[in-house]
């Protein structure tokens, strides 16, 4: 059962159960050590701390309108990722308190870090990146990497109104997405790493990049998340796995798991700043 908190930055209500109060404070005092490590190395710390907690789809969707919600005991894959990089952002914080989380993960899921409705979140993960670009967060890198640009349309969202309980019934917020797209189309398209290219790019894909992979889905961005996570000389990545129902490192390659998805095209590569 969700708990209403005060409000923080615009936002009137956040949803969190007591347990994800407590894990967020253990959190805190098991990265209070790593402090003065890399901002690479506490990303790492921070997404290891979650290695073995469940996978779950939808936990943003609640009864309660669009609302910040935090659940630090079940993950998605971009929940996963949010919460990491929101996480290590307080972490490395002059003041490391839940609310400063709450503020960086709202920064990082809405565009311009306000809360307006179900279509100011950043559904499409193309978007995402370039929000979360334009306010210091990360950079997409994959150009860097010898990487491409994707100019495919994209329109999933609307074209699948029935697939998403906030859409199916009303077609002013429909409405609102197709704008979205609109604006999204009006960019060019995106930069990504085509499949073929990451086995031999690999040593130069840094140590927790966020990654998303592309996919050759009509209308659709990306369609999975994760950080890439370096054992040796081996590039693998960490995250919550539908297929295995927890975060974990993945036991293939990145390019091996691209590879062997036959709707994967690539990935798109991130550096956390």
């Amino acid at each position: 059962m969700f708990l209403v908190a005060g409000a923080i930055s615009a936002q009137p209500k956040v949803y969190y159960t007591p347990e994800d109060l407590q894990i967020f404070n253990q959190y805190i005092s098991y990265i209070k050590p790593f402090k003065n490590l890399s901002k690479t190395e506490v990303l790492e710390k921070t997404a290891t701390f979650f290695l073995g907690k469940p996978y779950e789809a939808h936990t943003l969707e609640t009864s309660a309108g669009e609302t910040l919600v935090v659940n630090l005991r079940a993950f998605d894959c971009t929940t996963f990722v949010e919460t990491v990089i929101a996480l290590s952002r307080t972490a490395l914080s002059a003041i490391p308190s839940f609310n400063t989380f709450l503020t960086e993960l709202q920064n990082i899921r809405y565009r311009n870090g306000m809360i307006k409705g179900y279509t100011s979140r950043l559904h499409y993960t193309s978007d995402w990146v370039y929000e979360n670009e334009r306010n210091g967060t990360l950079k997409n890198i994959s150009i860097a990497l010898g990487g491409t640009r994707e100019e495919k349309t994209i329109g999933f969202m609307s074209a699948h109104r029935e697939s998403y309980s906030q859409l199916k019934d009303d077609d002013v917020m429909l409405q609102e997405i197709v704008e979205r797209e609109k604006e999204i189309n009006s960019r060019g398209g995106f930069a990504f790493l085509p499949k073929a290219n990451i086995a031999i790019t690999a040593p130069l894909i840094p140590h927790m990049a966020m990654i998303g992979f592309t996919t050759d889905i009509r209308g659709l961005d990306v369609s999975h998340t994760g950080f890439t996570f370096r054992e040796g000389d081996r590039l693998t990545f960490i995250h919550a796995s539908s297929a295995r129902q927890r975060v974990v490192i993945d036991e293939k390659t990145l390019s091996d798991y691209c590879m062997g998805q036959k709707s994967c095209t690539g990935i798109l590569v991130s550096q956390i700043m």
